[in-house]
């Protein structure tokens, strides 16, 4: 890491203040070149900024950190401008001029990685705590950013060493003054650690819903009304409705803030036989998106003398609206309750144009993600990346501990489990791997 970086931290656009971060062997050197010499470390300094060519850019608040006391644990430097594009574009050339590379995404926070600042797992809450939006994944991404994983993984990983060390005296030193089951003696504490594992994997499901999105899908007929209830819960017209069947033929998703969490309610396309190419291809997008969803709500006309079809995609605990209860009852109602019970779905009739039933939606979506997401405190894994880790390091310890004959082979498994774990801090994680994960960051930091 030889360059010397540089990159806005705030968004473009017009403000009061823009910052931009300088970090690299070069630091001191463009800070004496812009401002005359370098003030005292963390100590803001009001001074003005000049252009290799002499001419002024701004007056600033200009910042320094020495290495390693920074955020990337190289010398580094803030320079607190006035937010105007101008003042931030002429201060942006002048560093390329004094030779000086604009960061990539995720640039300062990798060379936090690679110098020890952070591991990989707090990396990932860093991401996370710039792209929270709801309070819930602010508690989450500050948790991760503190190292919680970190510490818990840094537990296991001592669990299985002093597991591994049993189990290799009993392999190496089979004729030495060990104890005949010393390699006994690591059973209770690896399959301890298999279940803390499958725990924490299992977790891990809640804690990325939290991270995306609880994902709930409106699915029923055309005109039952599900564009109309997506309107009503986003509280703008999101969705196009019309008399005309059909009319909605793709995923329409709103985010939403619902208990505290991330919501994606979706419109999907109504269900039902055409020989329409384009809404057919609707249909099955429809299916796809409802049957990875984590709550259904089949929406069905109650005024319709129709009796369609129960969706294949429906699940006991999903909920059956049977809407426009403000219209005369028809045949519909009455089946899809029966079809509802039968199903064990929650019923309810419901219209669009009551407020009270609208609240009564939106309560029991609350109640439901409060449920699914909640628990006493976030959840240490995070991501898919973790749970896949966890998974596997649970799976070598299984596999471990079925091998009663052969310690050796036991013993390998073990270090391999050791080896998933130290992957989720990025102790061990190839160089592709790191790559991907910092890409996603927004450059600046």
């Amino acid at each position: 890491m030889t360059d010397t970086i540089y990159a806005p931290a705030t968004a473009s656009g017009r403000a009061a203040v823009a910052v931009v971060r300088v970090s690299g062997p070069g630091t001191k050197t463009a800070v004496r070149a812009l401002i005359g010499r370098v003030p005292a470390a963390r100590r803001a300094t009001l001074r003005s900024l000049r252009a290799p060519n002499g001419e002024t850019i701004d007056q600033a608040l200009v910042l320094t950190f020495d290495r390693p006391e920074s955020y990337t644990g190289e010398d580094a430097v803030e320079f607190h401008v006035h937010g105007g594009s101008a003042v931030v574009a002429a201060l942006i050339a002048a560093l390329h001029e004094l030779g000086l590379r604009l960061a990539e995404p995720g640039e300062f926070t990798r060379r936090a990685f690679e110098n020890g600042k952070l591991d990989l797992a707090q990396a990932e809450g860093v991401a996370d705590l710039i792209e929270a939006e709801t309070e819930a994944q602010r508690r989450q991404a500050l948790e991760q950013l503190g190292g919680r994983l970190s510490d818990i993984q840094a537990r296991w990983t001592d669990a299985l060493l002093e597991g591994l060390a049993m189990l290799e005296a009993a392999v190496d030193f089979p004729d030495e003054e060990v104890p005949q089951d010393v390699a006994a003696r690591a059973r209770p504490a690896l399959e301890m650690l298999v279940a803390e594992l499958e725990a924490a994997a299992a977790d891990a499901e809640r804690g990325e819903r939290i991270r995306e999105g609880y994902r709930i899908a409106l699915i029923g007929a055309p005109n039952a009304g599900k564009s109309t209830l997506l309107n009503a819960l986003a509280g703008r017209d999101a969705a196009i409705v019309t008399a005309t069947p059909g009319t909605t033929r793709d995923i329409i998703e709103v985010p939403m803030v619902l208990a505290g969490y991330k919501a994606l309610l979706a419109d999907t396309a109504g269900l039902r036989e055409t020989g329409d190419e384009i809404e057919a291809e609707g249909v099955r997008r429809a299916r796809a998106w409802a049957a990875g969803a984590d709550l259904r709500l089949w929406l069905v006309d109650g005024s319709s003398a129709e009796i369609g079809a129960v969706p294949m995609e429906m699940r006991p605990g999903d909920l059956c609206l049977i809407t426009k209860r403000d219209l005369p009852n028809g045949a519909a109602g009455a089946w899809a309750a029966g079809q509802a019970r039968r199903l064990e779905l929650a019923i309810a009739e419901i219209t669009a144009k009551g407020p009270s039933d609208l609240a009564w939606v939106r309560s029991t979506l609350e109640e439901r993600i409060v449920e699914a997401l909640a628990g006493a405190e976030p959840p240490a894994a995070t991501r898919l990346r973790h749970q896949e880790l966890l998974s596997e390091a649970a799976d070598r310890l299984r596999h471990a501990l079925g091998q009663d004959e052969h310690l050796e082979l036991a013993a390998e498994d073990v270090r391999l489990a050791a080896r998933a774990l130290d992957r989720i801090t990025g102790r061990i994680d190839p160089e592709d791997v790191l790559g991907r994960i910092f890409s996603t960051f927004c450059i600046g930091k």
